[in-house]
């Protein structure tokens, strides 16, 4: 197991290197996401998006430029026993020492039946933001990659009529003191998956109670599944789609919109002025 990961991390410092941990280094510095003596909660599902998150959150530690803590916190909403062991198992495979803390969230919304997802996420978060305030942490990190990025700008306005994207770092407004990060902010999805397919690992996909549901195409799974192959499709066609959706957020011309929302939730219309 040791041998295996230490071909892990050798394997981030040189063939993924320009793929996986200079995009992930370059989010954490162009965002200010890690700033000196930060205890940051590194969020695990079991997915391969955050255990490839905590290795690159290793190896950014072993450079050592200033310091800062790291505890990987995995959350158990209810999870089968098998599920539950093939976390633990790929965490001890990588070198990944887990602290586990058990809620009952599946139980509590598996009878939703109007977006489920959305609510389970923010519970999870918010069980995930009070753990990681009980341990001493300021700040928790998700793994959420670049495609989700541009999948949700594209989700927004497809589904709910608005222009908004995940930020790459947000301020908790529940919890004083306590930030969200995402450094995998500029790590392409392709990229992990031939990491995780080259390494021959087998991670999480989808756990819970409702993965029967996403195959509904009216279902929030299903429609970003139909986004995200909407999203490829016209990237085959017309390379460079992806980024100018990804950079359509960071060229916001408040002149020329209709309306927006300032960050006190206030709406301003364009003939306020006229």
């Amino acid at each position: 197991m040791e041998a295996f990961d230490q071909t892990i991390e050798e394997g981030l410092r040189r063939q993924y290197a320009r793929r996986l941990f200079k995009p992930f280094a370059k989010a954490v510095a162009q965002y200010s996401l890690i700033e000196p003596n930060d205890r940051i909660a590194v969020c695990i599902s079991g997915g391969k998006d955050s255990m490839l998150m905590a290795k690159l959150f290793q190896e950014l530690k072993r450079h050592n430029k200033f310091p800062f803590e790291l505890v990987f916190l995995a959350m158990d909403p209810g999870y089968s026993p098998a599920n539950r062991q093939r976390i633990e198992e790929n965490a001890s495979l990588l070198g990944i020492p887990l602290t586990v803390f058990e809620t009952d969230i599946f139980e509590n919304v598996f009878h939703v039946e109007k977006s489920p997802c959305y609510l389970c996420a923010r519970m999870r978060r918010g069980h995930l933001y009070a753990k990681a305030k009980e341990l001493g942490c300021n700040k928790i990190a998700l793994g959420h990659h670049y495609d989700d990025v541009i999948g949700t700008i594209l989700m927004g306005m497809l589904y709910g009529g608005q222009i908004q994207t995940m930020l790459p770092r947000l301020r908790s407004t529940n919890f004083e003191g306590m930030e969200l990060i995402r450094p995998m902010y500029f790590v392409r999805e392709r990229d992990i998956m031939t990491w995780r397919d080259e390494n021959g690992l087998d991670f999480l996909r989808c756990a819970c109670k409702f993965t029967e549901r996403q195959a509904d195409p009216a279902s929030e799974g299903g429609k970003r599944l139909k986004v995200k192959n909407l999203i490829h499709a016209l990237e085959r066609e017309d390379p460079g789609i992806e980024q100018n959706i990804f950079k359509s957020v960071e060229n916001v011309s408040l002149a020329t919109v209709m309306a927006y929302k300032d960050r006190q939730g206030v709406r301003h219309r364009f003939d306020e002025e006229l």
